[in-house]
């Protein structure tokens, strides 16, 4: 993406994800906010109330890297400021709702007609027709909980779990950023730009494809998986003798089943008529579910870990984050990248989740204060000290 000048006029994560993810492949992303910054930013408050820090590392993984604008695009000096960004931009990335984009002549039918080679971007919550598309949504509304992700997750009577934050906002901008890099793609070879859109709920809606598929097909009501009495005990979730947890992940059941006899050390279940096949250990899943679980109580998950991996089965850890940021596989797979910060020193965050061979993606620039960028990006766009001054007075600009 270098060379490729991205205007991001986006709030909370899913708009900011997407420009990021761009921002980390090498384009030039401008984060235009209004005066008082991006929403997201006071999010700090909750991180110094509870560990008793004012920052904010989640609004960091989504706008480090980007140059920031704060300018009220709500007045017609500082519209006709975004119409001189967007006049040599590439992309145009926005959630701001559809009537507040209207409002201010922002749409993608007024901007796309203005300037036909921009790629304009527009995610949302439900999408762009019908008559909820000004309504409110989080990804914890729209993409966890319309979407059937929250449901399918409950046994019946129990509330459904919570969500962690920007966890559809961060599949919603993946999308994004795919879109986006089709249509450059098409430009390339017709001269023309064109609108993308994608939306929480369409993301929650495709995660659920499993599901959803068979609702369609058949008529099948997702039903919660109950952990004691799985369709099939050895894709399951066990907890080892020092608490940790681990999954078992015998999805060919019947070819792993010996293997996983072997680490078990129970070569007696191979002729237990209850746990012969796949439908027999289906039929009395609780009673295996029961004995594996007493199994397990006799080992630590470093001792599972061995056996497994000597004997060839399939599994994984059930990882906690901190778990996770020391797990050397997770670091050789890239999941973590150096950004620079502030004070110059380089602090490792969440990485996106593109690795090119020939290219590192590296973020080269901090998270921008709210308008630390706004008189370079001026100047850049040919307008002259006494002019910025002026619009700083007018509070056009921070």
């Amino acid at each position: 993406m270098e060379g490729i000048k991205v205007v991001e006029m986006g709030f909370w994560v899913a708009a900011p994800a997407a420009a990021a993810i761009l921002g980390d492949w090498g384009a030039d992303v401008i984060k235009v906010e209004p005066l008082t910054g991006d929403p997201y930013r006071g999010f700090r408050t909750y991180f110094e109330l509870t560990i008793g820090r004012a920052e904010n590392p989640p609004f960091e993984v989504d706008n480090r890297g980007k140059r920031g604008i704060a300018l009220d695009y709500t007045t017609d000096e500082g519209k006709a400021i975004l119409m001189d960004l967007l006049e040599d931009a590439d992309v145009f990335v926005t959630n701001v709702r559809r009537d507040a984009l209207l409002r201010n002549g922002l749409d993608h039918e007024t901007i796309s007609k203005r300037f036909p080679r921009l790629v304009y971007a527009c995610l949302t919550a439900l999408g762009l027709e019908g008559p909820e598309v000004n309504r409110p949504g989080f990804d914890v509304g729209m993409f966890w909980s319309r979407s059937g992700v929250a449901a399918s997750l409950a046994l019946p009577g129990q509330h459904v779990p919570s969500q962690r934050g920007g966890m559809g906002d961060h599949m919603t901008g993946i999308a994004a950023a795919a879109g986006i890099s089709a249509a450059l793609f098409q430009r390339e070879r017709t001269g023309n730009g064109q609108v993308i859109t994608t939306a929480l709920i369409r993301l929650g809606s495709y995660m659920m494809s499993f599901d959803l598929a068979c609702a369609i097909k058949f008529g099948l009501e997702t039903v919660a998986a109950d952990r004691c009495a799985p369709a099939n005990p050895i894709t399951n979730y066990y907890m080892a003798k020092d608490g940790r947890q681990f999954v078992l992940l015998g999805v060919e059941p019947d070819r792993l089943w010996p293997v996983m006899l072997r680490a078990f050390e129970r070569p007696e279940w191979a002729s237990d008529p209850r746990y012969t096949d796949t439908f027999a250990r289906a039929e009395h899943t609780r009673e295996l579910v029961a004995e594996l679980d007493e199994l397990f109580a006799t080992r630590t998950r470093d001792e599972w870990a061995e056996r497994f991996d000597a004997e060839g089965v399939w599994w994984a850890p059930v990882n906690r984050v901190d778990e996770l940021v020391n797990d050397l596989q997770a670091q050789l797979a890239g999941c973590f990248v150096p950004v620079p910060q502030q004070d110059g020193t380089v602090r490792d965050m969440p990485a996106t989740p593109v690795t090119f061979l020939d290219y590192t993606v590296q973020p080269r620039l901090p998270v921008p204060e709210v308008g630390q960028h706004t008189e370079e990006i001026l100047t850049e766009l040919g307008m002259s000290w006494d002019r910025i001054l002026e619009l700083k007075d007018k509070r056009v600009i921070n």
